[in-house]
């Protein structure tokens, strides 16, 4: 069993493992701790001794490092009750508690930010650099929102779930984090709210499962073989799942048809619009444009105003486009790439080849930040060709 396999598999068993812990009583925050014990131990043994029950080992070692911790901590009433209710050694009944515990993390008493922090963390085995990242705050301050998160839920069961839309929002991030970051969630995700779409008659949720399926279709022709990004409008269309696109489609108009819009209903909308078109010309952006209208309706956010804005360039020309993006703060990440791409079209070489490389250096992400930098030295050899050789 190689390290890769063992990462791979521990992530997926982590918050089976957590459920199942927390289930016998032990508080979320003691919880979390022992499972993450249990995860190193077996990162050091299982590549010279895998276990044949990888589940029931883990569950076995850190229901163990829970009790020395009780017991550490004096707790004798506790620790007896504990105590008796072990279950002998062997397999762990195949029950997946991953749902249970994403609600449990987005416990009412948590801002949405900390339980979307608190269940990447513990449900979603990101860790809290990555988490960080995402939110793009210190990591020493996210580990500070996570602690606090962990004493926050210490104690809560189960019987109280959480806020449906926080859930959607934790979903979400992990998608998109797994999507575009070095940890591939997109597909737990998507499993994820299938699980809700089924346990749950909400068209929020089924707009956001059209709207990961939809966005995952593309998957295959977001990137080159060498890895560099692909734009949107540059995709092989004969690379995306039809498959995926279909389905997406279909729950997305069964969720607009209880006319109850939401966000992530919108969201899924722009995304069907974009992988109906059989190419990149035939794109219908009045329609998209109508779609943001309609979703800064709902969430008036810079992001969705930026996204809006590229829409309004490709709908009215490129000078609607930087219109709409005028009254954007300019440090809003991937406001230079817009503000770029509008310029070029707009017929300012020299503007959008500068305002590229300004977002190349902005850019978190390698292969954006390659292929920003292309962007910009493709302007660049272009004005200089007539005064060369």
């Amino acid at each position: 069993m190689t390290r890769h396999l063992d990462e791979a598999l521990l992530r997926g068993l982590t918050p089976n493992v957590l459920g199942v812990l927390v289930r016998r009583g032990a508080d979320f925050a003691a919880a979390e701790d022992a499972v993450q014990d249990a995860l190193v131990e077996a990162v050091r043994s299982w590549p010279a001794d895998p276990p044949r029950e990888p589940k029931g080992w883990l569950v076995a070692v850190a229901w163990r490092r829970f009790l020395d911790a009780t017991r550490a901590e004096d707790s004798r009433r506790r620790r007896e009750d504990l105590v008796d209710e072990e279950p002998a050694p062997g397999p762990v009944p195949a029950v997946d508690d991953t749902l249970q515990l994403y609600f449990l993390c987005a416990h009412p008493s948590l801002t949405p930010s900390s339980a979307v922090a608190l269940t990447l963390r513990a449900v979603g085995g990101l860790t809290t650099r990555q988490i960080a990242r995402a939110y793009l705050v210190p990591e020493a301050t996210m580990a500070q929102r996570i602690s606090r998160a962990k004493r926050t839920v210490a104690g809560v069961r189960f019987d109280r779930p959480g806020d449906v839309a926080t859930v959607l929002r934790v979903l979400y991030l992990v998608f998109n984090e797994g999507y575009s970051g070095d940890v591939d969630l997109a597909v737990e995700a998507i499993r994820l709210t299938r699980q809700l779409a089924a346990a749950i008659d909400h068209p929020e949720v089924a707009g956001l499962l059209a709207l990961m399926l939809l966005h995952h279709a593309r998957r295959a022709a977001r990137t080159s073989p060498d890895g560099g990004l692909v734009p949107l409008a540059e995709q092989d269309r004969g690379l995306w799942d039809t498959r995926l696109i279909a389905e997406g489609v279909g729950i997305l108009q069964a969720a607009l048809a209880r006319d109850r819009l939401g966000e992530f209903q919108a969201q899924a909308a722009i995304a069907a619009l974009h992988a109906d078109a059989r190419t990149a010309a035939e794109t219908d952006w009045v329609q998209v444009v109508e779609w943001y209208d309609e979703l800064l309706l709902l969430v008036d956010s810079p992001v969705v105003r930026l996204n809006r804005a590229v829409a309004v360039g490709e709908a009215d020309g490129p000078r609607a486009g930087l219109a709409a993006l005028a009254g954007l703060d300019a440090s809003l990440p991937r406001h230079a790439a817009v503000s770029a791409y509008l310029r070029e079209r707009a017929g300012d070489p020299a503007g959008a080849a500068r305002l590229y490389a300004e977002a190349a250096r902005k850019a978190t992400n390698l292969a954006e930040r390659d292929h920003l930098t292309r962007q910009a030295a493709r302007l660049n050899a272009r004005r200089r060709a007539p005064d060369g050789p």
